[in-house]
């Protein structure tokens, strides 16, 4: 048995691989700011098999939270909890560094630092060898360049994938609206938006009924609850308005501009991205995340063909296949690392 998982500063996320199939997966919220005892109740809310004895595989985002001194820091104390938490033996990914034991994470922290999209990229290449993966999650969406069965992104960190467009800094739930626009139409004028963090994207695709069920795992701007009145309420006062003061007509154009925002920011990035000489015209895009569907509308407004990671590892996944996109990384390392055992 291999368990993968992706240690992230507002998520883990675990999958459970047997006799190299994906069996379950599972995503819960791990509000990583708050220190390493959030990763202790992370693992408490797991499923009762994560806590099992296994070959642990591990990728981690969560080493940049400012809890860390610096990112040395964090692969530091994220592979030490890993190594003294979970039962069995662990391996940490270092991305072109393959993985390495716990204690050499640290030395090893350029490679083992946000390495998770590198696993899911290696993952795919293996299925399709020419491809554009685009893994958008709740935070973060990751466009990366698959060529010749490859991960061939121009940049690795986080820093060099931020400055190539690898690496676009909005999500489906957690992003600001204020992040997207600083203006926006409402009642036949151009607005300025009151730069609060008042509404996110879950918000947003919570309004235009996109959002998918369980997406949203962190508490919402103002902690109050989240139905689409509540959503409404929030967006409202981005434009310095109660909800009250217009029909939900108005709040749905709302929300849709900002969806709209964020389209076009990936689909900037996507587009340079594709344009490489190296990418064919006929190179599909692979979707995942817990924004796949952002991705799907995605491909659609680039004229290009687009497979769902699931349906990729369709003859490696046995039984549901919930959860298994929001946790591409954790299922990537775990089918991965069970492969390396075999040989």
């Amino acid at each position: 048995m291999t368990i993968g998982w992706d240690l992230g500063g507002v998520h883990v996320k675990v999958a459970l691989v047997e006799d190299g199939r994906v069996v379950a997966a599972a995503q819960v919220p791990c509000p990583l700011w708050q220190g390493l005892p959030a990763l202790d109740r992370a693992l408490e809310a797991a499923p009762d098999w994560a806590r099992g004895a296994a070959l642990h595989a591990v990728t981690m985002t969560g080493e940049l939270t400012d809890c860390f001194a610096d990112r040395r820091d964090g692969v530091a104390a994220l592979s030490g909890w890993a190594e003294s938490h979970l039962a069995g033996t662990v391996r940490i990914y270092a991305g072109r560094s393959g993985f390495v034991a716990p204690e050499a994470a640290a030395s090893l922290s350029a490679d083992v630092a946000s390495a998770n999209w590198h696993a899911t990229a290696a993952l795919a290449g293996r299925v399709v060898p020419d491809a554009l993966l685009i893994d958008i999650g709740s935070t973060t969406a990751d466009l990366i360049p698959i060529v010749g069965g490859r991960p061939a992104a121009t940049g690795y960190s986080d820093a060099e994938r931020l400055e190539t467009g690898e690496l676009v800094y909005t999500g489906a739930v957690r992003t600001p609206v204020i992040a997207l626009s600083g203006h926006a139409p409402f009642a036949g004028r151009r607005t300025r938006l009151m730069t609060e963090t008042f509404a996110h994207m879950a918000d947003v695709y919570r309004i235009l009924g996109l959002l998918p069920e369980g997406a949203d795992q962190q508490p919402s701007g103002d902690r109050k609850g989240k139905t689409v009145a509540e959503s409404e309420t929030r967006l409202a006062r981005i434009v310095g308005r109660d909800r009250a003061e217009a029909p939900a007509s108005a709040w749905t154009a709302l929300a849709a501009h900002f969806a709209e925002a964020q389209l076009r920011l990936l689909h900037d990035a996507a587009a340079e991205l594709l344009s490489r000489p190296d990418l064919g015209a006929d190179a599909p895009l692979v979707l995942c995340g817990a924004g796949a569907f952002v991705g799907a509308r995605l491909a659609e407004r680039l004229g290009r063909p687009a497979t769902p990671l699931v349906a990729l590892l369709a003859a490696r996944i046995a039984g549901a296949r919930d959860g298994i996109s929001t946790c591409g990384p954790a299922v990537a390392v775990g089918l991965i690392a069970a492969e390396e055992a075999v040989a």
